[in-house]
């Protein structure tokens, strides 16, 4: 075998390094500025004058024309692609780009990933599955051919001698199965106007967390499910290619509404464990009372827009559907009231620095996929 041996480009090297860490700098403000890329150039040509990115081994032109080339974004032309509420002329995320955002937010939330084991999701008994283990048990009337254990099995007809080999029913063995639990999860975020106030930007955060959870699940829990909806004044589902687009509204907090459509969302999923999983920062402002929007016009808690919410907490335990809250907040009023959810679901609360988010949503994603099987 011949080997070439090349000189090394130091030079090259550290270039290549201080790209794809300005990459990722890329795509955080394409998140921050709701996929607008026009939006995040601006910003991204400032951090280069002020910081002097890539110390003038690129210009920012440059970078740009590379981000092109590379089909990460595009000339805005009038197609639908990416961002249908933007304005005309300009440029705007690929799917390839968004590809590109999904990938970066995976790494960056997850990247303790293998120091948390390989993920799998078992449950501990045996049973039929596509998992196979390594231990075998005798054939039983039901069981597949295709888990049939052949090696053991001739070797229990040879036991017999070897004049007149002949397989029988009792020869054959099986391969012992592992059950997998499925799991349904639906991520509730908060897109009321307090998630942008106060000089902290919370929104960002959360969006990231959504779409390395969604990439996580695509991954590596293909059998999975994970759906995402926002709530403000109301609660829709987002396809979570949108995701990156998400904006916070001058909204009030509708939790009521986020859980309904929740509960309507998982109703129709036949996963083992069923799940939500709310990202917010407020408590409940606002709930749809007798056809109308009903608001507390109060710093304190109403307490009607409480029982209602709560109500909807209890229909989820009673479905089997855990309530985990993850508070990037700790407003007294707040913790008061997720603590009454939390016990009426008989689920889980997370006080949670946002720099902590995605490890305590994926931890909690792991314990409720290993749950225990109905």
């Amino acid at each position: 075998m011949r080997i070439a041996y090349l000189e090394f480009d130091m030079q090259e090297a550290l270039r290549r390094m201080g790209l794809k860490q300005l990459k990722k700098l890329w795509n955080e403000l394409l998140l921050m500025s709701a996929g607008d890329v026009d939006q995040a150039m601006q910003w991204l040509e400032q951090l280069w004058e002020r910081h002097n990115l890539m110390q003038g081994q690129m210009s920012f032109e440059e970078f740009m024309r590379l981000l092109e080339q590379e089909g990460l974004i595009r000339r805005r032309d009038g197609q639908p692609d990416a961002n249908p509420e933007g304005p005309p002329g300009g440029f705007e995320l690929t799917r390839r780009g968004e590809r590109a955002i999904r990938k970066d937010s995976l790494e960056h939330i997850f990247r303790d990933l293998k120091s948390l084991g390989d993920g799998d999701h078992r449950t501990p008994h045996a049973g039929a599955s596509n998992e196979r283990l390594s231990e075998t048990r005798p054939f039983n009337f039901g069981d597949l051919s295709s888990d049939i254990d052949f090696n053991v099995s001739i070797r229990n007809a040879l036991k017999r001698g070897i004049d007149d080999v002949a397989l029988t029913e009792e020869d054959l063995e099986v391969f012992e199965t592992e059950q997998h639990a499925s799991c349904a999860t639906v991520l509730m975020i908060d897109i009321s106007h307090s998630m942008i106030l106060y000089g902290e930007d919370r929104i960002t955060p959360a969006k990231k967390v959504a779409i390395a959870l969604a990439e996580l699940i695509k991954q590596k829990y293909p059998k999975d499910s994970v759906q995402v909806i926002t709530f403000g004044n109301e609660a829709q589902e987002v396809p979570v290619h949108r995701l990156p687009y998400l904006q916070v509204g001058p909204f009030h907090t509708n939790t009521q509404a986020g859980l309904q459509l929740a509960q309507r969302l998982l109703g129709r999923m036949k996963h083992t464990n069923k799940q939500i999983f709310m990202i917010t920062d407020g408590k409940p402002t606002v709930i749809h009372e007798q056809g109308q929007l009903y608001r507390n016009v109060s710093w304190m808690l109403d307490p009607l827009i409480v029982n209602r919410t709560l109500e909807e907490a209890e229909l989820c335990r009673r479905r089997g559907i855990t309530i985990s809250t993850f508070m990037i907040a700790q407003d007294p009023h707040l913790v008061e009231f997720v603590d009454k959810l939390t016990k009426v679901n008989r689920g889980r609360a997370y006080f949670s620095a946002l720099d902590k988010l995605g490890g305590n949503i994926f931890v909690d994603y792991l314990k409720n996929r290993r749950r225990r099987v109905r």
